[in-house]
């Protein structure tokens, strides 16, 4: 095969969604004059009697958190999105277009303990989360009002997270979004032409070339794609060609819980901090209609750039032309794969 010389500037091809993004590795030269800090690491305790997310506690609508000893889903007490919402259709001379969205916004918690992320959770406790999100998937798909489940978890402060305790969220929507849309029409396309699901010949090609792959086990692999945009993005992908979380085994529920260990712990001692991120899972719409070229695959989106309080932002160029990296996704691949498995406050 070819060898690229990618030092200089170039676009790479996001084939999920169609877009593009700028690489110009040559500006990891240019001198640093931004801020530096040190890791956040304030101290947390198993219990914390003020969050309201922790068992026994009362909740924000004064509902009183039953003593949940694994997992605990409740419907969100501030929803983005309602089921009794009032139907309407506006559009203005094609100009003011608008429509009503019905849906279900669900809170997960992951574990009683307040001072634990999935980082830090035992791979037994990550499988019963993984078990957790599959109820939610299927009960809230399995309603006819409901289209698509976007699972998904905002970790830290840095990407808005309101309370540190460990949780993620469920919306399920009436409509397909965007993103899922996006990805949908690619592997549609692909799907056609080839007869092949898009991210089964680009796990194989990935797995052929070894450039960007971070961690893999019998089921699944952790890689920095391609186009990824963000410093240390990553893309855990099925080995098998699975549409939802209703297809896995058992040995892809114990896989995954170790692919999301071994990921999430990475991440933390890279900057030896509670590692900040946006991560959800693409799963197949919930429609009821055949999406035979779906491939499960979840995303995760770091904003952590240099240090452990150096957040990269979407600036200038990027809000107004298409996103743009310096470090290339081989390198942050690299850097991640090195890292270590066993997080580092059990080397303290």
């Amino acid at each position: 095969m070819k060898h690229y010389n990618f030092q200089y500037p170039h676009r790479r091809k996001n084939i999920l969604t169609g877009e593009w993004i700028l690489v110009s590795p040559h500006r990891t030269n240019r001198p640093w004059q931004g801020e530096v800090s040190e890791a956040d690491n304030q101290v947390r305790h198993e219990y914390e009697p003020s969050c309201y997310l922790c068992p026994g506690n009362k909740r924000a609508n004064g509902e009183i958190n039953p003593r949940y000893e694994n997992t605990f889903v409740f419907t969100n007490d501030f929803s983005a999105l309602l089921e009794n919402t009032e139907n309407y259709n506006l559009n203005k001379e094609d100009l003011l277009i608008a429509k009503s969205e019905k849906g279900i916004c669900r809170v997960v918690n992951f574990s009683p303990r307040h001072d634990l992320t999935l980082a830090e959770m035992g791979e037994g406790k990550i499988k019963n989360v993984i078990e957790t999100w599959r109820d939610e998937f299927q009960k809230l798909g399995s309603n006819p009002a409901i289209n698509y489940v976007q699972i998904f978890e905002n970790k830290g402060s840095m990407m808005g997270n309101s309370n540190p305790h460990p949780h993620g969220q469920i919306w399920a929507q009436q409509s397909i979004p965007l993103e899922a849309a996006n990805e949908l029409k690619q592997f549609k396309k692909y799907y056609k032409k080839n007869k092949r699901s898009i991210l089964q010949d680009y796990l194989k090609l990935e797995l052929k070339l070894e450039e960007r792959i971070v961690y893999k086990n019998e089921s699944f692999v952790v890689l920095v794609p391609f186009w990824a945009v963000w410093p240390y993005e990553t893309l855990i992908i099925s080995k098998r060609k699975i549409a939802s979380l209703l297809q896995f085994n058992n040995k892809e529920d114990k896989d995954f819980a170790n692919a999301l260990k071994t990921i999430t712990t990475k991440y933390d001692n890279l900057f030896k901090t509670t590692f900040p991120y946006s991560a959800g899972m693409h799963q197949a719409p919930t429609d009821g209609k055949d999406y035979k070229e779906w491939h499960f695959h979840m995303h995760f989106y770091p904003p952590l750039l240099r240090s452990a309080n150096i957040k990269k932002f979407m600036v200038g160029y990027e809000m107004l032309a298409e996103p743009q990296r310096d470090i290339t996704p081989e390198y942050s691949a690299n850097i991640l794969k090195e890292l270590s498995s066993v997080h580092y406050k059990k080397n303290k």
